[in-house]
């Protein structure tokens, strides 16, 4: 019996010995538990709140979130990961840190731009209604906008009471962004357009049932939300609202703008130092180049006069809206003819070319680009037809460029369509120094393309690669070496040929969206940098359709993960030429 319970106790020891500590989840596991709950994380009942919950409370809970899923990333073991993984682990640390950084700088007491905010995005809800779901959502969110404004007030108010609050220079034209909703008739509220449009998939009754729930929701709900926030901004918050421009200004200001400096370039290796002087090196640059083409048209007189003739001369503007949209869409036609041609991997979603509303148009820059909502709709290249005598026919080609294909809708759309392996919170990512990099960069591509038919046009591509040259030298000046509103207009003026109206809306963007502007060239100088590298190191190899698929494939990406993929690619390119 003694030998028979050894033996047991023999065997029970070697069992326990062979199972060895429990076994921990690999980094990989680690890392999609990590990424799964992120995508999860659930701070209110979306349900409950379909225009979201805007609340202290709710940005505090998101921001410890994302600071306790940070110590756990921190932990992984970054060298056993796959190249996707490794691009996963960076970019989800990327923006977990900037959801704290949000909560932790106030900037969720800012939810208002000169261009942009909270009341104004609600525009962009007003879209087609396909069927009985989207109805029945859009009559949820004109239900919650009640809410969604008192939310929003509420936290407009704190930015007053820090002293973080937009400056008010900004704010000279900021009544058309609530008064167009402020209506007698709720059948001409812009409000009210989707549900007087419903398609007949809908059952009439239930066609004629929306359309009275809308009226009631516009008239009870929808422009009292206005009305407040007209009494609001009017009466309480645009006479408080502070009076320097630069937001170094404010308490803690500068390290405040050196954030998103980092967060805008991707990366820490710049102060806004080297930003403003890369800016007067590149503004020096396109000035030649300028010059070359003014010598090319046989004008007779200085640049400055050239770019006075073309704000002036009435053969560069449309006589009509329409006019201007016609020529969008032509020239978008004929830049997908030659995509194929530059690109492996096209987008399956389409786009349309609108003119911008009504309600955003007068403080509203020459375009911009709109993606789908809902996946029955396309993406949106939006151009503005108000005030045509600042909307050059000359730009146009770069515009469509940027804003469509081959930029924003071209590379959006293909970072929705990643296939299984990528995440969905990398789908719906956006970072500026990639995305507005990518588009600045097609402004050049599209002369590759045979775009540009007129030196007028070249031109015009010039003067928007100056202009976003120059948003380096006056972000900074702004926000980091004490510009007046009246020094950046006069810089933008004498150096790009944006019309004046132009120039004024602009400017009042990059006051209130410190850092931003600097995205841009940042991202297209450093994309620039990466062909030219590929095109020295390969030679006759080079082929830039791979060059465009190397960029494009992973979607969106911080600059140091795109040149540390360029470079992988240009080794890789030369290891097979040289195994052959």
């Amino acid at each position: 019996m003694k030998v028979y319970l050894n033996a047991i106790l023999i065997l029970t020891v070697l069992s326990i010995l062979s199972c060895g500590p429990e076994k921990q989840p690999s980094s990989s596991g680690q890392l999609k538990a990590v990424i799964q709950q992120v995508d999860s994380f659930k701070p209110f009942d979306r349900g409950r709140y379909p225009l979201g919950l805007h609340t202290d409370s709710v940005f505090r809970a998101e921001a410890e979130f994302a600071e306790k899923k940070l110590e756990e990333l921190a932990g992984l073991e970054r060298s056993t990961l796959s190249e996707t993984e490794k691009i996963s682990l960076d970019l989800l640390k990327f923006v977990l840190q900037d959801q704290s950084d949000y909560y932790r700088q106030n900037m969720h007491w800012n939810p208002i731009t000169s261009d942009g905010g909270f009341h104004l995005n609600l525009n962009y809800r007003i879209r087609p209604l396909t069927n009985i779901k989207e109805a029945q959502a859009y009559l949820e969110m004109l239900g919650a906008i009640p809410e969604f404004t008192r939310q929003h007030i509420s936290l407009l108010r704190k930015s007053l009471e820090s002293g973080t609050s937009q400056p008010r220079i900004i704010f000279k034209n900021y009544a058309s962004t609530y008064n167009q909703h402020i209506v007698e008739d709720v059948d001409s509220s812009l409000f009210f357009g989707p549900l007087s449009k419903l398609p007949e998939i809908i059952p009439d009754l239930k066609r004629d049932s929306m359309a009275i729930a809308g009226r009631q929701l516009i008239r009870d709900s929808v422009i009292p939300s206005f009305l407040k926030i007209r009494e609001f901004f009017e009466g309480e918050y645009i006479p408080n609202t502070r009076e320097a421009i630069g937001v170094s200004t404010t308490p803690e200001g500068a390290e405040f703008y050196q954030n998103r400096i980092n967060y805008y370039t991707t990366t820490d290796s710049y102060t806004a130092k080297d930003i403003h002087e890369k800016g007067l090196k590149e503004v020096a640059r396109i000035r030649k180049e300028m010059l070359a083409i003014l010598e090319e048209t046989g004008f007779r007189g200085s640049l400055d006069e050239f770019m006075d003739y073309l704000r002036k001369e009435p053969q560069f503007y449309a006589t009509s809206g329409e006019e201007l949209l016609k020529q969008a869409r032509d020239i978008a036609k004929r830049i997908d003819a030659q995509l194929p041609a530059f690109f492996k991997t096209l987008p399956r979603r389409p786009y349309g070319v609108k003119k911008v509303p009504d309600a955003l148009a007068p403080i509203y820059t020459g375009g911009r680009y709109s993606p789908p909502g809902a996946p029955t709709q396309p993406g949106y290249y939006l151009v503005n037809t108000y005030k045509l005598d600042s909307r050059p026919l000359y730009v146009l080609p770069s515009l469509t460029a940027h804003e469509a294909v081959p930029g924003h809708h071209l590379q959006g759309a293909l970072n929705n369509e990643l296939g299984d392996s990528i995440p969905g919170f990398r789908k719906n990512l956006y970072l500026s120094a990639y995305g507005e990099g990518w588009a600045l960069y097609t402004e050049t591509l599209a002369g590759e393309m045979g775009i540009y038919t007129t030196p007028y046009e070249r031109f015009g591509k010039l003067t928007y690669e100056m202009w976003r040259a120059c948003r380096l030298v006056v972000d900074t000046g702004i926000h980091a070496f004490g510009w007046t509103r009246e020094e950046v207009v006069e810089y933008m003026a004498k150096n790009t040929a944006l019309s004046i109206h132009e120039i004024n809306t602009e400017t009042d963007r990059y006051i209130a969206w410190p850092g931003q502007a600097i995205s841009y060239k940042i991202g297209e100088l450093k994309i620039r940098e990466l062909r030219a590298l590929a095109e020295k190191e390969l030679g006759k190899d080079f082929d830039i359709r791979e060059f465009h698929e190397v960029i494009l494939e992973q979607g969106t990406v911080t600059l140091p993960i795109l040149e540390e993929r360029i470079n992988a690619y240009i080794t890789k390119n030369k290891a097979d030429r040289a195994a052959i």
